[in-house]
This record gives C-alpha cells, structure tokens and sequence, in this order.
C-alpha cells in the first residue's frame, strides 16, 4: 500500500527540529507499522512542529533525508539538551545509533516494540542501543530491554468512521455485490491469507450477496503463493466473488473500511495487529486468530470473535454466524466503535508516547547531554 503524496501536505517546515522530534520510516513500502507511525505522528502534529525522516506518510509533512535530519539536529532545541528520534524498524535503530554515537548529535532515541516473541541477535543489540523502549502489550515488554512504558496502539477515530450507511458505502467502493468482506494485509503465509481464502470458498456459498477482498501486496517472493491461492478460488469457482485488488492507497482505506460488513484477520504470528482496530473503528465488526492483541480488541467477544489457532473452517462458521443474525452484528458494531473510541484512540497513544519523552526531556534537563556509551 504505497503512500500517496498528494496526502502529504505542504513543504516540510524551515523550522524543521524546532521541537525536538524527528520521527523516522525508512522503509520502501507502506506496511502496518506505517501505518501505526502516520495515525501517531498526525496527531502528534497538534503538539509538535515534527519533521519526518526518509519516506512519507499519509498526512503528515513532507520528509526529510537523513541528512537533512543530521543537519537540523547538530544544536539541541530551544529549552532542551537534545533531540528525540522516534524510530520503530531495524534500519531506523541502526541510523539513529550512527547519527548518536559517530557523529555525536544531542539525539536520543526512542524505539516501539510491538513483537510478541524474542528478537533475533541483530535487533536485540540495536534495541540494547536505544534510550527508552516503548511496549505496544504487556507480553512484548517481556521481551526488549528499557521499557519506559507500555502503550498500546490506537487508531484514528476520526479518520475511521461509521457510514451512515453501510450498504452505500459499500456501493461507492466500486466492488460487485450488496455487501463486503476484506482482509487487510501482506499476502504470505504468515499473515493467513490462504486461512481467509479457504474461510471465504467454504462461507460464500451461503451468502449470495457478499464480495470477499484480499487487499495488499504480495512480495517476489510470495508470488506463488498467491498463485495458489487464486488456483484455488478458481476451482471452487469463486473467482468473480474472492478478488484480489492488491494494493489499497491508504488515503482511500477509510472509505472502503466503512463500506465492510466484516473485517477477519487470520495470521499465524502477529505482533500487535491494527486493521481489525481501524475495522471497529469504522464500526465493522471482526473474526480473529489467538494471535497478536486482537483477544483485548474483542472485549469479551462483544466487538469482535476470535478463533483459536485461526482454524479456517472455525472461522467460516463465525462469520456465517454472525452474518446470519442482523442483531447480533448491529450490537457488535455498535460495541467496535464504542470500544475503538474508548480504549483504543491514537490521541491516547500519542499521550502515552509523549510521557516517555517529557521523561527523558526533563531528565536531560537535570543530568547534563551526554550520550548513551
């Protein structure tokens, strides 16, 4: 899902490090962690004067190089010892060390954790290099050094809403049918596409009207996969029913969100997982695997129902559920907004990160500038 510049307004600020936060995504495509780093930094922009370090972000301002990020961060902020690099990917870790401890930047830097499973050697030094860690859950403080705080991912309530009709929203997307489901995300094993396909050939048949969605990318070397996958909806003759449109402009995803009447996300490993967050937000109910935070999203089973070991053929017999009882999904849409507005909002996960750094601001303040040895 690349980002779209036309979403990213307005010359980065020439006052760009005024306040101190250089937030960094330095990877090529637009992934979940992208995602979670443009909901934040739009509504840390109501706070801070942030400049963006390497690709850009939907909503947010345009980005600099790194090396326009080292020239701007050579003298600390007014009123501050130094500045705060917020990174959140490997490549990020290893520039923020490079611009910190070589060329010697009054930086600190702040890493997001949201792996629910030990890091490999690499990443567990680099994360070992950071100032202060912040948890996405309690289970992967578990496994990273330095947690300052523990802050789950929110979303964007005001992005993400309800439509006040679901069947036209889901006649603007342009889809066939009277009514939508998606998946939301890579396509690889990992992620459970092919648990989605098979819940789909064996759900469809008994709901004539809806459309099924694997959206997102499929990598080089994913591609057979994929091939499969479409082999198999071919031969149980769902192809004009199970549709692969690939990637989906972020600027765009709102809408055709608020267009499902249910969001299933069926990986076998997920670290936190916000599509199913975006889904209630937009008050689209979910089906989920055991895996990543998606048991806190369901609130019991009120918002959403997750299956143990993301079963396809469990997860088929969810969705025919509650697709079959009109209450029964109108209670648990209302209950995913309610929730998503509640416990999940992107501005309490902004306030959350934002103590992390007045920590480390105010403690630069008394201890002096020296950089982590």
């Amino acid at each position: 899902m690349s980002p779209d510049p036309a979403t990213s307004p307005g010359p980065t600020s020439d006052r760009g490090g005024r306040d101190g936060l250089f937030v960094l995504n330095m990877h090529r495509n637009f992934t979940g962690v992208s995602a979670t780093a443009a909901a934040v930094t739009r509504q840390q922009l109501k706070q801070y004067d942030v400049t963006l370090v390497g690709r850009p972000l939907p909503g947010c301002p345009d980005a600099v190089s790194f090396w326009q990020a080292v020239a701007l961060s050579r003298r600390p902020p007014p009123g501050k010892k130094f500045h705060i690099w917020h990174v959140r990917r490997n490549p990020e870790m290893r520039a923020g060390i490079f611009a910190r401890d070589v060329l010697r930047l009054p930086i600190r830097l702040v890493f997001t954790s949201a792996a629910q499973r030990r890091h490999s050697l690499v990443p567990r030094w680099l994360i070992s290099r950071m100032d202060a860690v912040i948890a996405t859950t309690p289970e992967a403080a578990t496994h990273v050094p330095g947690v300052r705080a523990v802050v789950p991912h929110g979303v964007d309530t005001e992005r993400f809403q309800p439509a006040p009709s679901r069947e036209q929203a889901w006649a603007k997307t342009g889809y066939p049918g009277t009514a939508g489901i998606a998946t939301i995300g890579r396509i690889r094993e990992e992620k459970g596409t092919d648990r989605f396909v098979a819940a789909m050939i064996a759900a469809l048949p008994g709901f004539p009207g809806y459309t099924a969605l694997v959206l997102g990318k499929a990598a080089p070397e994913h591609r057979h996969f994929l091939a499969r996958l479409k082999d198999e909806v071919a031969a149980a003759g769902l192809s004009e029913r199970i549709l692969f449109p690939g990637e989906i402009n972020p600027a765009t995803m709102p809408d055709l969100v608020r267009g499902l009447s249910l969001l299933v996300a069926l990986p076998r490993y997920e670290g936190y997982g916000v599509t199913p967050l975006e889904a209630m937000a937009s008050g689209v109910p979910f089906v989920a695997s055991d895996t990543g935070w998606f048991e806190e999203f369901s609130g019991g089973g009120v918002a959403g129902v997750v299956v143990p070991g993301g079963d396809p053929q469990a997860a088929s017999g969810q969705i025919a559920a509650i697709l079959s009882d009109p209450a029964r999904h109108q209670s648990m849409a209302d209950a995913a907004r309610a929730r998503a507005v509640e416990n999940f909002s992107v501005a309490t996960e902004a306030a959350g990160i934002d103590a992390v750094y007045q920590e480390l601001w105010a403690a630069g303040l008394k201890n002096g500038t020296s950089p982590q040895a």
